[in-house]
C-alpha cells in the first residue's frame, strides 16, 4: 500500500472540488485527512454510509433513505464513494445552488437509473424519509400528507401525471424550481442538530 494512498490531495482534484464546491483548500484538505483517518482504503462502502446516517437518527430507521442517497452519489457504480464523490454528497446536501440540487433529488428518485421517475419510484423515496421522522413527529404533520402514500400523491397530483405516467428530468426541476411546497415534500430536512454532527465529525 505504502505511497499509493498520498496523505495530501492531488492539485487537479483539489482545483476540481473548489470550483465545483463551495468549499476552500484548506477546508477540503483537513477533510480529507479525516476521511482517510475514517477511512484509510479512500473508499467509504453502503454499510459504513449507512452507519454514519444511523448515528445521526438514534430515534428513527434511516437505512433505506441512506441507501438510496449512496446509489445516487456512487457515480461510477462501483459500491464505494471516494473522496470526491464524498465531497461533492456533502455539498449538496448541505449547500449546493438550486439546479445542482435538482439534479442530485432527480438522480435520487430515479431509483432504476432510467432517466424518468414513476409513481413508485416517488413512493419508495417518500416511504424511505417517512422512516427517518420519528412517530412522534409525524402526528404533526397536515392530513393530506400524514402517510407516504399521501405525499406521493400530493407530489404526482401537481405534476399532472396519470399513474402510469412518467416525469422526466427536465420537467422534475422545472416543476420544482415553480413550485416551491413540492420541494418541501420531496427533500428531508435534516435537522439542525445533524448539520452540527456533519461539522464536528469534519474538523
Amino acid at each position: 500500500m505504502g505511497n499509493s494512498k498520498s496523505s495530501a490531495l492531488s492539485k487537479e482534484l483539489l482545483e476540481e472540488l473548489k470550483s465545483n464546491t463551495k468549499y476552500s483548500e484548506a477546508e477540503l484538505c483537513t477533510w480529507y485527512q479525516s476521511f482517510l483517518k475514517e477511512c484509510p482504503s479512500g473508499k467509504i462502502s453502503k454499510e459504513q454510509f449507512e452507519g454514519i446516517y444511523a448515528s445521526f437518527f438514534p430515534d428513527a430507521d434511516p437505512t433505506a433513505y441512506a441507501r438510496h442517497v449512496f446509489r445516487s452519489f456512487d457515480t461510477n457504480a462501483d459500491g464505494t464513494l471516494d473522496f470526491k464523490e464524498y465531497i461533492v454528497a456533502l455539498h449538496l446536501t448541505s449547500g449546493g445552488k438550486t439546479l445542482q440540487k435538482l439534479e442530485w433529488a432527480f438522480a435520487l428518485y430515479d431509483v432504476d437509473g432510467n432517466g424518468t421517475i414513476s409513481k413508485n419510484e416517488i413512493e419508495e423515496i417518500v416511504r424511505s424519509i417517512f422512516n427517518m421522522i420519528p412517530v412522534d413527529d409525524q402526528k404533526n404533520l397536515p392530513e393530506d400528507e400524514n402517510t407516504p402514500e399521501k405525499r406521493a400523491e400530493k407530489i404526482w397530483e401537481f405534476f399532472g401525471k396519470k399513474d402510469n405516467d412518467k416525469i422526466s428530468e427536465g420537467e422534475f426541476i422545472q416543476g420544482v424550481m415553480d413550485n416551491k411546497d413540492i420541494l418541501r415534500l420531496i427533500q428531508y430536512d435534516e435537522p439542525q442538530k445533524i448539520k452540527d454532527k456533519l461539522k464536528e465529525k469534519k474538523q
